[in-house]
């Protein structure tokens, strides 16, 4: 069947299903118990939990090696947004695949498209998407900053009377961003000059790029949907060689099928090229551990790539919490 075929038929049985279970939800609860909420990625769920505290339930849609690009609604997914007193997403079209569904829903639902309220002159184009941002804004802890004061604003939006307790929690969030932000630009700075090229598996990595300096490739582009071929492949192999560039690095939500395929190129060539470690890209790590908290991911990203590039980092990072080999 033809992508866009099943792409209609999905998108069918999804809003089917939303209209069946809207007429049996009962009104929002009393304001006593927790904000149920529900959120796509891990990245936003974790905001929620660092600015909610005690006062949220939150759920997240995709986990650890997740890819969003791709990711479609179950009718499990469907039931919890449905019951959720608040839905948070990204947008950006990052969550491409729910798009309509998720737009459909804020029509009848409590829904915050929470990377939609950076300031466009903030966001980056890419010519992958005609008249559309690079949505990957979390690779930058002060552009994510933003992102956290919109998940702030839609907690308060749905429990007004904890404003204050929502305020506290995302000040002091805040605060931990400036510093992994702060960490996260020494480290990387301690990186040569004409070291500083990230290759990886799509193009996740170009907010990273602008706010610390560095030239980053793609293989695919910044959808994960895009298709690498023999041409860019071989492209990217000259581009090692001639450079000596001695790292590249795979990703966590992405197959490492091209990677490998570009070390053995270089091998080919005579030149070594080394995989520098696993990035999170467009998940965060494995629940219950510190790189399953966006501090944690950023703080793995930046070490391992300031220390497989020739730079200065602490081994476990910014807090001395990273898992020992990150």
């Amino acid at each position: 069947m033809p992508l866009s075929k099943r792409r209609f038929l999905g998108l069918a049985a999804a809003l089917a299903a939303l209209a069946a279970f809207s007429g049996a939800v009962p009104p929002a609860r009393a304001q006593a118990g927790p904000i149920k909420v529900v959120a796509t990625t891990g990245m936003i769920a974790d905001a929620a939990r660092q600015v909610g505290g005690d006062l949220v339930e939150v759920k997240a849609l995709m986990g650890p090696g997740v890819d969003p690009h791709s990711y479609r609604q179950t009718r499990t997914d469907i039931v919890a947004m449905i019951n959720a007193d608040l839905v948070l997403w990204h947008g950006l079209y990052l969550e491409a695949q729910m798009e309509d569904f998720m737009r459909d829903l804020g029509r009848k639902r409590a829904v915050v498209a929470v990377a939609e309220a950076l300031p466009k002159e903030k966001l980056q184009a890419h010519d992958d998407y005609a008249n559309k941002f690079d949505p990957h804004v979390w690779m930058n802890p002060d552009l994510w900053s933003h992102v956290v004061i919109a998940v702030r604003d839609a907690l308060i939006a749905a429990r007004p009377e904890a404003k204050a307790t929502f305020e506290a929690n995302a000040e002091a969030h805040l605060k931990d961003l400036a510093e992994l932000a702060a960490y996260a630009k020494k480290v990387l700075a301690s990186v040569p000059a004409e070291s500083r090229v990230l290759l990886t598996a799509h193009d996740a990595f170009n907010y990273f790029g602008a706010a610390y300096g560095f030239e980053v490739l793609g293989i695919q582009g910044i959808s994960t949907e895009s298709e690498a071929g023999l041409s860019r492949i071989s492209e990217l192999v000259d581009m090692l060689v001639s450079r000596k560039v001695r790292a590249v690095f795979v990703e966590s939500s992405v197959s490492d099928r091209n990677i490998r395929a570009l070390v053995e190129g270089a091998a080919a060539r005579g030149h070594k090229v080394i995989v520098g470690g696993e990035l999170f890209s467009d998940a965060m790590g494995e629940n219950g551990t510190y790189e399953g908290t966006y501090l944690g991911m950023i703080d793995h990203n930046a070490t391992t790539i300031a220390r497989a590039l020739g730079g200065e980092a602490p081994e476990r990072g910014m807090r001395g919490r990273l898992s020992v080999g990150s």
